[in-house]
C-alpha cells in the first residue's frame, strides 16, 4: 500500500505473518515456482510473451494464469480489465474496507481470499502463483522479504503500481498519480493481451476526469484542502505523489502539501495551521472510523480553530478511492460535487 514510511504500520495494521511448515520450506528450497507443478486449468494452454516496464525496468512476461493481488487497488485493476479468470486469489488486510462494498464484489466472489494479513513470500509460493500485483513498500517489502528480485529468482513474475515506483530504490519513476493509474491499466493490458479492453477502460476514466475538471470552479483562489490520514502528535498526510493530490486538483482545490515531493508523509501541525485549509479530507480506513478522526480534529488545540473545522467542512474519502486504482475516479466525482457545492 502507499507510503514512504512503512505504510503497513498504519493502513495495513495486521497480525504478524504465521510461520510456515517444513513442507513449504522444502518447496522453497526446490525453487518455489508453484506454477510449474500446478494442475489448475487456468495454468494450462499456450503462454504468449510480452515486454513492458516494471518501474522503468524492461521485464518480459509470460501470460499469467494464477495471479495473487494485494489490496483493493490491485484487484480492482485486474477486475476492471475483465481478468478475473487469471486471478487465483487476493490478500486483503483489515485496513481495506469489505470487498462487498466494491463495484466488483461479484468478481471477488469468484476468486479465493488467501489472507487477511500482509503479503509474504511463503503465501505466494503456497498459492502456486505465477504473478503478484502489489505496490512497493506495502505489498512488496525488503523488510518482509518479498521483492520483485526475490520473486524473480523463484520464477514468479511481479507487477508494481507505477505510483509506488516513486520510492522504488532501483528504478524510481515520478509519474503523476492519475497518469500512473492509466499506465498500470495499459501495462496490464499488454501483459494479458487485452489491449483493446485496456484502451476502453482508460478512455472511460479519462472522460470522467475531464467531465469533473470541466465543472470545477473557475477563477479565484482554489480551495485549500488538507488530507488527514492519521496521527495526533504529528499528522500523516498526502504529498504530491499519491492519488488524493490529483483528486483535489482535478476537483478545483489545492492540496496544502502539494509542494512536498512525497507520497504519504508526516508533517507538523504548525504547517497545517499556517495553510488555513477550508476543507479537510478524512481518509477512512482501518480501526479508527472517520467520525473519531473528525472528533479529534474538533477538540485538538492544533486544529479546532482551522477554517475547515469551524465550518464543519469535512469530506470522507474511502480507502480504495485514495490508493491507486480505478476507484480514484469515483472519489474524484464525489469530491468534485462537494467542492462545487461548497459555500466559501
Amino acid at each position: 500500500m502507499p507510503g514512504t514510511r512503512t505504510r503497513t504500520r498504519t493502513h495495513t495494521r495486521t497480525r504478524t505473518s504465521t510461520a510456515v511448515g517444513s513442507a513449504l520450506a522444502a518447496a522453497l528450497l526446490l525453487g518455489g515456482c508453484g506454477a510449474e507443478v500446478d494442475a489448475d486449468p487456468k495454468s494450462a494452454g499456450p503462454s504468449e510473451k510480452t515486454t513492458v516496464e516494471r518501474c522503468g525496468e524492461p521485464v518480459t512476461y509470460k501470460t499469467p494464469r494464477r495471479a495473487v493481488v494485494y489490496e483493493g487497488g490491485s484487484a480492482d485493476k485486474m477486475f476492471s480489465l475483465g481478468l478475473t479468470e487469471h486471478v487465483h486469489g487476493y490478500v486483503m488486510p483489515p485496513a481495506n474496507p469489505p470487498v462487498s462494498e466494491s463495484p466488483w464484489a461479484s468478481e471477488y466472489a469468484k476468486v479465493k481470499m488467501l489472507s487477511d494479513d500482509l503479503l509474504n513470500k511463503e503465501l505466494v509460493v503456497q498459492a502456486k502463483s505465477d504473478f503478484v500485483v502489489a505496490g512497493w513498500n506495502s505489498g512488496f517489502s525488503d523488510q518482509r522479504g518479498i521483492t520483485p528480485q526475490i520473486l524473480d529468482k523463484l520464477g514468479i513474475q511481479s507487477f508494481m503500481h507505477t505510483e509506488s515506483c516513486f520510492n522504488y530504490p532501483k528504478y524510481p519513476q515520478k509519474v503523476t498519480p492519475f497518469k500512473a493509474l492509466y499506465s498500470d491499466l495499459d501495462r496490464l493490458g499488454k501483459i494479458f493481451h487485452v489491449e483493446k479492453k485496456a484502451d476502453e477502460v482508460v478512455g472511460g476514466l479519462k472522460k470522467r476526469v475531464a467531465a469533473v475538471e470541466s465543472k470545477a470552479p473557475k477563477g479565484g483562489t482554489p480551495v485549500p484542502v488538507f488530507l488527514y490520514d492519521s496521527g495526533t502528535d504529528q499528522p500523516f498526510t498526502a504529498g504530491s505523489q499519491v492519488p488524493p493530490n490529483d483528486i483535489i486538483k482535478s476537483a478545483g482545490g489545492k492540496n496544502i502539501f502539494d509542494g512536498l515531493d512525497e507520497r504519504w508523509t508526516q508533517v507538523n501541525w504548525e504547517a497545517v495551521a499556517k495553510a488555513e485549509p477550508e476543507v479537510v479530507i478524512i481518509f477512512d480506513y482501518g480501526d479508527m472510523p472517520a467520525k473519531k478522526k473528525i472528533d479529534f480534529l474538533k477538540k485538538s488545540p492544533h486544529t479546532k480553530e482551522l477554517p475547515a473545522v469551524k465550518k464543519n467542512n469535512f469530506f470522507v474519502l474511502d480507502y480504495n478511492e485514495g490508493i491507486s486504482g480505478p476507484r480514484n475516479i469515483d472519489g474524484l466525482e464525489k469530491f468534485g460535487k462537494y467542492v462545487r457545492e461548497l459555500k466559501r
